[in-house]
């Protein structure tokens, strides 16, 4: 019999796939969806490895970015690949579990600076974006209210 599928920021499963090397886990979100087929998600462990420096959303010239903040390299279009490739992949998910605050998971949570890497505002990371375009049907939460 086939499981219904979750994707679950890996950081909150255990994975050490953090910028500073470390988890998140939290063992509330594995037990409530122990009877799943959880599927683990981080786009940013594979393409820049971990530990690395960390990556902000910024707003240049209107458009929300993924700057790395010591060397200011845009890498957004290298993690929109991630995230479509891992969405490809894996598109039959009915809920998503992200990790809030993080510049690619975030829902409503992920400060967006600007330029002088100021806060302005507080808004979704890049992966939490496209998954909400990707999968309109399913129920995307963070480990604040899964």
């Amino acid at each position: 019999m086939n499981k219904t599928k979750v994707i679950i920021s890996a950081c909150l499963l255990g994975e050490y796939c953090r910028y500073d090397g470390k988890t998140k886990q939290l063992s509330q979100v594995v037990e409530a969806f122990k009877e799943y087929e959880i599927i683990p998600f981080c786009p940013e462990a594979p393409l820049f490895g971990t530990p690395r420096q960390k990556i902000n959303v910024m707003q240049v010239n209107g458009q929300k970015r993924i700057i790395t903040d010591e060397t200011n390299e845009d890498v957004t279009r290298k993690l929109q690949n991630e995230i479509e490739a891992f969405i490809n992949r894996f598109p039959h998910a009915k809920t998503i579990v992200l990790k809030s605050k993080s510049p690619s998971c975030g829902l409503g949570t992920t400060p967006i600076f600007n330029e002088r890497k100021e806060v302005i505002t507080l808004g979704d990371g890049l992966a939490a974006t496209i998954l909400k375009k990707k999968f309109p049907h399913a129920k995307i939460v963070d480990e604040l209210n899964f």
